[in-house]
């Protein structure tokens, strides 16, 4: 019998069956791509970390340590790829003797680095050394060292060293240390090394001539001559950044306790985890933020699609009792059906979650993938399918299953006022985020244990659910004062009245389509709006980092302005601006100083107001144009000296003329915060004329290009005109986006935007079109008896269109009001994903034109599936009812 139950469920109906199948495949499909997603964004994390550190150990060795006794006890902690030892020497000061004869001028720095290179350390850390002019073996001098010297390819530099005669070194080549952060590192802090300012004059030789010119300062001032030893680990690293950082530390511990306090390990891959594995929680916070509500919403839409044929389960059943059959019988069908929906909706599900996942998600599914969101689907399918039949077979009496009006009581989640606690509740949450201190991640520095604020995720939800309470309750009042007619006039005409009646009596069936329809279209809208502000977001993110679409790069002595009217006429680029980028010293401290026009500047670049404080972004540029030597200072810097606005700020700039510093005077106009190219810490904003009179130099040494075209046209375009000058970088925003690694708009979501939106425009079309056709089905027989008295087509159109209104227009009025509030709330409690934050809400229209056009053509679709059931022959519609 339960074959034959179940072949005739297939038959009779198949809609009820394949459309709570199709919630469950949702559901799972959902589920288990989330995961996918949640493991791939952990392992990009992962290895974007450890690929972005230049040296992964910098081992400091003490005055009783010795680099073959370190070298083994590292060996046997973990398998090493690369170990090379640096020496390390603090000198007092570099000087040089330069320029043409009749102008020759002697240059002397203040104190300053020399570094001991052994064979090979550039090839097996290429991150740390970036030629620019010359050699890249020999001695080489650093940038910044170069112009504060006006040295260049054979000068001689002169090193006065501590306790020893002054030494000169011919320089064979100038360099770029990118990554002088972390080279110079104080390696020995408490917790193994700490960020420090990197020296202004840096001079690198080889490591024999270090040893042989630093013998004598180390015998008189050992602590001013260190070595360490620069590590590439080959251990295999966990997918899970905080697993990873985990693991370092432990092996940093255990080469640090084989050398007995002889070395201090400056673990600078386990300090880039530890960041890491914060943005992995964000990435977790973010997928569970905009993935749960679509898993929910698609377990709703099972429930509500197996709770739309109750009054056919409640027949059934009652025929079923009718004809003899017992208590037990009647669920054990009910189990098949449910057995036989678990298993369409998982094959459907899994099935298209494993075709979607390599693609979407960069991985195919593992168990873990398969195993959770499978046991979710099949309960899902088991409560979905048995609860209703539980609740016919319970019923007292055949009579009271055959019953069609039941007497109707208020549900006791209105007569508690859930909706307005939720809503409390919400607003209560969001407020503690927005007052301030409020981080989603708790991640602390150098701890292992990391966690989410598990209470960041009742804001949305709150809201969400609340939101719909609400909307359900307003429905349940217009339902009840019969403004429903007023409503329903221009769709239902002088039966608009009648209608509004007969709605009022299916106020329960109303209340789930058009709770379902908003929490669907809430959904849709919200995520649409996240990812759209996300995605923009990670272009001004990488803005910020890149400067402009194309951005060439120069260097003192190779700049890039001279170039600028030829890269202007290059095919593709609509616009070109120079950016002059040069070193202040503040105080003893030296900074990147940023000249720019500021009348054209955005023509090229994006400025966020958020970039400013107290001041809008065009306010800002007012004010920089305002006067000549108005000065933007970091918030660091005006911390740092204690600046107040107005206060004049004299700062030392190298004089091309002279060849020497030179005090120029500046008026402290205003704090920026960020700025296209600039670090994240100090530095300094000024007019480009202003800066270029009185350094005597007008040439820029970085040229921002704006792309209408192809950006790697231009690219190619920019690296023929430049071929000739030294040291010059060109990079594109596509690049800049992969070397982004301050924020999580480093994480390309493209994938999980594209499967969230594509689910929530199926999720949409199931609660507008699925469950209406649903509903309207149900009532075939009402609206076939009203034919066969005389009803006309229009009249019963009457009744569907008007359904249809109230169930997809007021369900998606009321699901636009709270996805705007859902999104709202989701950037906000996520701002840590956001580096700059938005300056607001942007809205996806070609998204949401889609979404609309989805909702009509379901909605249609099923009023037309309705109308044809009510056209069918009175007898047979009895006799199937």
């Amino acid at each position: 019998m339960t074959v034959t139950w179940l072949r005739g469920l297939l038959t009779r109906r198949p809609l009820r069956v394949w459309g709570t199948a199709a919630g469950v495949a949702l559901t799972t499909a959902f589920l288990a791509l989330l995961l996918a997603f949640i493991a791939t964004g952990r392992a990009n994390m992962t290895a974007r970390a450890a690929a972005s550190v230049p040296v992964d150990w910098q081992v400091l060795l003490g005055p009783q340590g010795s680099v073959p006794a370190a070298a083994r006890a590292i060996r046997a902690a973990t398998p090493v790829k690369t170990l090379l030892p640096v020496g390390y020497a603090d000198v007092a000061a570099l000087s040089a003797v330069t320029g043409p004869a009749g102008q020759v001028t002697t240059q002397t720095t203040g104190a300053g680095k020399v570094l001991g290179l052994p064979p090979g350390y550039v090839a097996a850390f290429p991150a740390e050394l970036r030629a620019l002019v010359g050699a890249t073996q020999g001695v080489l001098v650093s940038q910044q060292t170069a112009a504060n010297l006006h040295a260049g390819v054979g000068d001689r530099v002169t090193v006065t060293r501590y306790g020893a005669p002054p030494v000169a070194v011919t320089v064979a080549g100038v360099v770029d240390l990118p990554a002088a952060d972390s080279l110079f590192q104080a390696v020995g802090a408490p917790k193994g090394l700490a960020p420090q300012a990197p020296p202004d004059n840096v001079l690198l030789v080889p490591r024999a001539q270090f040893d042989h010119l630093f013998a004598p300062q180390r015998a008189a001032r050992p602590d001013t001559v260190r070595t360490q030893l620069h590590v590439r680990l080959a251990t295999t690293l966990p997918a899970d950044p905080g697993q990873a950082f985990a693991l370092v530390s432990r092996l940093a511990n255990n080469v640090e306790a084989r050398l007995a306090g002889s070395a201090v390990v400056g673990n600078t891959l386990g300090a880039t985890l530890d960041g890491a594995r914060e943005g992995a929680l964000y990435a977790q916070a973010l997928f569970l933020f905009l993935g749960l509500p679509g898993a929910l919403l698609a377990a709703a839409l099972t429930v509500t699609v197996a709770g739309a044929s109750g009054t056919q389960r409640a027949g059934e059943a009652a025929l079923l009792r009718v004809r003899g059959a017992a208590e037990g019988l009647i669920l054990r069908l009910g189990a098949g059906e449910a057995l036989v929906v678990a298993a369409l909706g998982l094959l459907a599900g899994l099935g298209v979650a494993a075709l979607l996942a390599p693609a979407l998600a960069g991985t195919p599914l593992t168990g873990a993938s398969l195993l959770w969101p499978g046991l979710v689907g099949l309960l899902l399918a088991l409560g979905a399918v048995l609860l209703p039949t539980l609740g016919a077979v319970r019923s007292s009496t055949v009579a009271a299953q055959r019953l069609a009006v039941r007497r109707s009581r208020v549900p006791l989640w209105q007569r508690l006022y859930v909706d307005a606690m939720l809503l409390i509740l919400a607003g209560v949450v969001f407020w503690r985020s927005a007052a301030g201190g409020y981080q989603l991640v708790l991640a602390p520095e150098g701890v292992t244990q990391a966690s989410i604020q598990s209470e960041a995720f009742l804001a949305p939800l709150a809201l969400w659910l609340g939101g719909t309470l609400l909307a359900v309750r307003l429905l349940g009042l217009l339902l009840r004062r019969n403004v429903l007619g007023q409503l329903l006039r221009p769709v239902s005409g002088r039966l608009s009245s009648i209608v509004a009646a007969a709605l009022e009596r299916q106020g329960g069936v109303l209340s789930r389509g058009t709770a379902l329809v908003a929490l669907a279209v809430a959904f849709a809208l919200s995520t649409s709006i996240f990812n759209a502000t996300y995605n923009d977001q990670a272009r001004v993110d990488a803005i910020l980092t890149n400067g402009s679409d194309v951005t060439v790069t120069g260097t003192a002595a190779g700049p890039a302005g001279p170039q600028l009217s030829a890269l202007k006429v290059l095919p593709g680029v609509s616009a070109a601006q120079p950016l002059i980028h040069r070193y202040a010293y503040v105080g003893a401290d030296l900074q990147d100083i940023y000249g720019i026009d500021a009348a054209h500047f955005t023509e090229v670049s994006h400025l966020s107001n958020t970039y400013f404080k107290d001041l809008g972004a065009q306010a800002a540029l007012v004010k920089l144009a305002a006067r000549p030597d108005a000065l933007f200072v970091s918030q660091e810097t005006v911390n740092d000296y204690n600046l107040s606005l107005g206060d004049a700020v004299r700062l030392r700039l190298l004089n091309a003329r002279t060849h020497q510093y030179a005090v120029v005077p500046f008026t402290f106009v205003g704090v920026v915060r960020e700025f296209p190219t600039a670090p994240k810490d100090s530095f300094l904003v000024t007019n480009a004329a202003y800066l270029a009179q009185q350094t005597g130099n007008p040439v820029a040494e970085v040229a921002l290009l704006k792309v209408s075209g192809n950006p790697q046209q231009v690219v190619d375009g920019a690296r023929r005109l430049t071929a000739s000058l030294p040291g010059v970088q060109i990079t594109d925003l596509g690049s800049a986006r992969t070397r982004v690694s301050s924020g999580l708009t480093a994480v390309n979501l493209a994938g999980l935007s594209r499967i969230e939106l594509g689910f929530a425009v199926l999720l949409l079309a199931g609660a507008t079109g699925l469950v209406l056709a649903l509903g309207l089905t149900e009532r075939r027989r009402t609206f076939t008896v009203l034919g066969a008295l005389g009803a006309t087509s229009r009249q019963l159109g009457a009744f569907l269109n008007g359904e249809a209104l109230v169930i997809v227009g007021l369900g998606g009025a009321f699901g636009l009001v709270i996805g705007l509030g859902v999104a709202q709330t989701l950037i906000k409690l996520l701002q840590g994903v956001f580096d700059p934050p938005p300056e607001g809400l942007l809205m996806p229209w070609v998204y949401l034109g889609l979404l609309l056009i989805s909702a009509v053509v379901s909605t249609g679709v099923a009023v037309v599936v309705a109308r044809r059931a009510s056209g069918r022959r009175v007898t047979e519609v009895l006799r199937a009812s």
